[in-house]
Parts: C-alpha cells; structure tokens; sequence
C-alpha cells in the first residue's frame, strides 16, 4: 500500500491538553492512539495547575487537511466471502462525515494517524485515480467483474466538490461501459447524474443510498457532516426518477438507538424510490470500539449499558466477532430477530434483497490517453 507524502504531527490529541468532550460537526474529539503506536503518553500535573489552565483554555476546532496521494494501484480485490463484489475502489482515505460507527477508521492506523479525530480531519486524496483505472481496465489481462465504489470512505464526501476525483473515475467507467455499485450517505450523487442515468439504461450502474436514521438530531451528532436524514430521501427520489436503479442501505443497525426505526426506514426509502435493501448490524473493530462506547457516553449515557449488552448478545458475549459468516449479521437470538423484521418489512414494501444484476457483456477497454504508456 502506497502512502502519502505526508509528516504527521500530533493534533490536538490527549498528550497536548485536556480532550473536549466534543467538537462540534466531528464525529469524535478523541485523537485515540493508534493501535502500531510505540509510545503511551499520558498527562501529569506538574504542580503549577498546568491541566486546569489548558482545560479553561480556548482551543480552536480542527481544520480539515487534505494529503495528495499518487497510488500505485486503485482497485483493491475482496477476499471476503461475506461482501457480494471481487474489486473496490476509494477515492480517498478517511472521511469528513465524521460517522462514529465507521468501520473504516481503523485503516488510518496504517498512515501513523488517529483513528478518531484524524480519520475526519486529515484525509487522503488519491488524485491519479482516474489514471491508475484506465491502465488497470486497459490491460490485456483484465477481466471486468463487480466492483463497488465508495466502500472504506464515501466517494462524495464534502472534499470532493472541489477535487472532483469520483466523477473521473465514473467517466473511465462510463467510457470503457465497465458495471459498477456505488454506496454513498451524500446528496453529491445527483451531481453525475448526467453519466450514471446513461449508465443505467446499459443496465451498468446501481446505487445504495445509506440512511441510518430519520431522526435530525441523533443524526448531527451520529454522522454529523453527512447530509439529513431528509436529503437521503431526496437523492433516493432523484436517482429513481432519473431511471438509476437504488436500493437503501441501513447501516449500521444500532440496537435501541436507530434499530427502532428499521421498518420506518425502509418504507420511507420505498416511497422515494428505492427497490432494494440491506442493513448489517454495528461492528466495531479494533479502534472503533473505545471511540463508539467513548461516544455513548457523551450522547446516549442512559442507553449506553443496554446497547452494549445487546450488541454482545449479538456477538458472542464479545463486543466485536470478525468471523466470516457471522461478522456482517451476528448471531443469537437478537440477530435473527432483526433479521426477520428485516425480511418482513422488506416483503411489505416491495424491497428486493439481492443485488442488482449488471450487465458485463458491453465492457470494452478504454484508450489510453495521449502521450500515457501502458504499465502492461
């Protein structure tokens, strides 16, 4: 894995001054250590009432730094039995939507960087996407298969407006007629509706539009620079209209804080348009367990022990089980509860469950650009 060229230096982490309780629009004020970290540092007061007068001190919130990143290669293959595609691919490491529950933050242990507050604050923009997938997809060898844009980041975060690294991709794509699926939580989707409604009538695209929550204010502080829960109706509606096959991600399902809403969710999400779903139930590995429970604390005290309990319920008596097969639906008694509400509320609103079948026949390599020579 290429890195960026990038020296990271400690931001705002525990080691400097006293953690905030939260920043506003970040999923997380922690600057957790990562897991590859060789040194614990700790703070101490040296008797002069250091910590009292950093603790009253005004600190400005974190601004959002991007980092270039020139990747080696930007399709990464899936060896996952319990994920239906072979190839991913991210236009960017970590994500300004700042969600606490992300499964992804963990990756940015691999950059020397916190999963907390760095995983949202300091992203990675890989601007020779578009490059690196015209040689992979021009390449005598490659074989075209399901493949999944927006997996460990979200490909219409906010950076994208500017960078506009997505929609180049989504052009090579459209150019060589290359299937893919998309998941996005952002209204940024309808922007390239011009390239993925021609897409759709190949029958090469489909989208999920992730909605965790109807609920605005758990929202704010859940993903708190995602778009409303409102926009992700809007977007699901745009997509439908414009004839782009969409389905509703909802994901995670956090028992007794957004599992209540499950079959209103999915009818919602019919309403507008959508014509499938899938939900998978919180995970937390490595880093994401303290950050989630660290927010539990500070949003959702009073629940925090129940929703605890019934996600080890659902885990093996384990806060986390990273087994396939069981990872992505957990086990129990809780779990197949969920999952025939899931299949239910599914067959009363006319959601499909499996994924949308592309067509592959019409894949043609794409040209090389002028004066580029291929890597094969």
């Amino acid at each position: 894995m290429s890195r960026p060229t990038f020296t990271p230096t400690p931001i705002a982490g525990p080691e400097l001054y006293v953690q905030p309780d939260a920043l506003k629009g970040r999923g997380s004020a922690w600057a957790i250590p990562h897991r590859f970290e060789r040194n614990d540092r700790d703070q101490f007061d040296d008797g002069w009432g250091t910590l009292d007068q950093e603790a009253r001190e005004e600190h400005l919130p974190p601004r959002t730094e991007v980092m270039e990143e020139h990747a080696k290669k930007i399709l990464s293959s899936n060896q996952s039995p319990d994920i239906g595609f072979d190839y991913s691919i991210n236009p960017y490491r970590g994500c300004e939507h700042g969600c606490i529950y992300c499964f992804a933050r963990p990756t940015h242990s691999y950059l020397n960087l916190s999963p907390g507050l760095d995983f949202e604050t300091r992203l990675v923009a890989k601007v020779n996407a578009a490059q690196r997938l015209r040689e992979t997809l021009a390449s005598p060898s490659y074989q075209p298969s399901y493949l999944c844009i927006g997996t460990a980041t979200d490909a219409y975060q906010p950076v994208e407006r500017k960078l506009g690294i997505t929609r180049q991709i989504i052009e090579v794509l459209a150019e060589a007629q290359h299937p893919f699926s998309l998941v996005t939580k952002s209204s940024g989707v309808e922007r390239d509706l011009d390239l993925l409604a021609p897409m759709a009538q190949r029958n090469q695209v489909s989208v999920y539009v992730s909605v965790t929550t109807l609920d605005s204010e758990l929202a704010r502080t859940l993903e708190p620079r995602a778009a409303a829960p409102h926009r992700h109706l809007q977007t699901i509606r745009a997509l439908s209209e414009a004839g782009v096959p969409v389905g509703v991600s909802v994901s995670p399902l956090i028992p007794f804080l957004n599992e209540p809403e499950l079959e209103r969710i999915l009818e919602a999400a019919a309403e507008a348009g959508a014509q499938r779903a899938f939900s998978i139930p919180l995970r937390l590995p490595w880093e994401v367990n303290p950050l989630f429970q660290d927010w539990l604390q500070q949003h959702q005290p009073a629940k925090a022990a129940r929703i605890m309990a019934r996600l080890r319920d659902m885990r093996g008596g384990k806060d986390n089980d990273a087994r396939f097969g069981t990872r992505m639906k957990g086990e129990g008694i809780w779990a197949e509860l969920m999952h025939q509400r899931m299949r239910k509320a599914c067959e009363r609103f006319g959601l499909g469950r499996q994924r949308h079948e592309l067509d592959f026949s019409q894949f043609r390599a794409p040209a090389m650009e002028a004066g580029q020579q291929s890597l094969f």
